[in-house]
């Protein structure tokens, strides 16, 4: 899941560093400029979705035009260059990402959607291990407790 940034001057992005670049301050993206794989004008960064477990900025939501909807783009595989975002997919892609409007949290499955779109990998967590707890203590109980 993740949250949008709420700009305050208490916000610093926690958590380990990944490939993307979490020792950027998050509201520093916001009004940045965002390039697409080609050298193409995306639009402007509005907002930067954080993930609710690390504080790591994961999404940024791109107004694409003047009157347009925001999409989604992800910041693991971006980077951030020269003051710009350059994001390593082509605009038509990039447009027709699913929309969930703005300024509201990124449910588990929201998220699923866009990684999907994206083909990022959305490979789910490895099982836990089955594991043998032994007889129950009620079920020994019966078997040692004489008949009628």
């Amino acid at each position: 899941m993740c949250s949008f940034v709420v700009l305050t001057d208490e916000l610093r992005p926690r958590g380990e560093r990944g490939t993307v670049q979490t020792d950027i301050d998050p509201r520093h993206l916001i009004g940045r400029k965002a390039f697409d794989v080609k050298g193409n004008k995306i639009g402007t960064i509005d907002e930067v979705y954080l993930d609710d477990a690390t504080g790591v900025p994961e999404w940024a939501a791109v107004r694409t035009s003047l009157f347009s909807r925001d999409a989604f783009v992800p910041l693991e595989p971006s980077e951030l260059r020269d003051g710009i975002l350059h994001v390593p997919f082509d605009r038509a892609l990039i447009k027709g990402a699913p929309d969930f409007g703005v300024g509201r949290h990124l449910s588990p499955e929201q998220e699923l959607q866009l990684y999907r779109h994206y083909g990022l990998d959305t490979a789910p967590p490895s099982a836990l291990p089955d594991h043998d707890f032994g007889t129950l203590a009620s079920t020994e109980e019966s078997r040692s407790t004489p008949g009628p």
